[in-house]
């Protein structure tokens, strides 16, 4: 259980790189998405082809059936990062993260509709207090309502991403599972750039200087190593846990920001007391699923 909340913290920490990446790389956020996850699904092949063969594990065949539930997982996750990287361009790293705390309370409501469940009231009382950090959070400044805006369809696409990827993860291997979310995210992609070009004018379609190394950065440790901690970690940890747990990235991420593009100069005192709150949040929510857990071990 202990290594389940390790991982889960450093699937975060990894996270909180994301939003500085994408603020960092000079390519629209659906052109960066594009290579983001073509790379991903190029390096997952090869190593599944080349390498795993060698340690008895392989690209595993599948039905249509099966690789259209985990391509359509994957467009849930590349149409979350389009909208997560179009916040932060629209605004700053600081607003694009802090939205992503939004995904607790989005997993609160969806996912008892789509598993069919009752609404636990704790749970929604612990989104609650994460929004209304939020809702102290965005006193600090007006100027970025498009970015907020778009921040909050970023929040609420992951938590149906986790909540498919969590149900759908169950019955295939992780590595081949994250090639075919990747390769699903990029054929969907692919097909809605000429709509979205239409609409936003993506502007040059490759990198230039050092989006080579961003980009490397990002596919291999914040896409590919990120994925696979998130797969593992949703098969042993609920999703909501997981989804509330990740509010601490824009801790990670704000950090970051502060020391690269000095966003510390736009922060103040309901801010801070903002991040509070959704940190305070993750520690409770933490500490009941500890106790939970060690109950039901405990009767079984």
């Amino acid at each position: 259980m202990k290594k389940d909340y390790f991982l889960l913290h450093l699937s975060v920490f990894i996270a909180g790189f994301t939003g500085v990446l994408g603020r960092l790389i000079s390519l629209d956020s659906a052109i960066l998405v594009w290579w983001r996850m073509a790379a991903a699904a190029v390096i997952m092949f090869v190593y599944l082809r080349f390498v795993e063969t060698r340690h008895g594990t392989s690209l595993q065949r599948y039905k249509f059936r099966d690789i259209l539930q985990m391509g359509g997982v994957g467009m849930l996750l590349c149409l979350h990062w389009v909208f997560f990287y179009a916040s932060i361009k629209a605004s700053n790293v600081s607003i694009g993260v802090v939205c992503f705390s939004l995904v607790g309370f989005f997993t609160a409501l969806f996912e008892p509709i789509i598993n069919r469940h009752r609404f636990s009231g704790r749970e929604f009382l612990f989104s609650l207090l994460t929004l209304l950090g939020i809702y102290l959070i965005f006193q600090f400044d007006s100027r970025y309502r498009l970015g907020i805006a778009l921040g909050v369809v970023s929040s609420a696409l992951y938590a149906l991403f986790a909540i498919a990827n969590q149900r759908v993860g169950k019955h295939y291997e992780a590595k081949n599972m994250l090639l075919w979310e990747m390769v699903g995210g990029l054929v969907g992609l692919t097909c809605l750039i000429p709509l979205y070009n239409s609409f936003i004018p993506v502007g040059h379609i490759y990198p230039v200087g050092m989006d080579y190394a961003y980009l490397a950065f990002m596919v291999v440790i914040c896409t590919i190593g990120l994925c696979l901690l998130q797969i593992i970690v949703l098969q042993k940890i609920p999703a909501f846990t997981v989804n509330l747990t990740y509010n601490l990235e824009p801790v990670y991420s704000i950090i970051l920001s502060m020391f690269i593009f000095n966003e510390y100069k736009e922060l103040n005192f309901s801010f801070c007391i903002g991040i509070a709150l959704i940190i305070i949040s993750v520690v409770l929510q933490t500490i009941f699923e500890i106790r939970r857990r060690k109950t039901q071990n405990a009767k079984n």
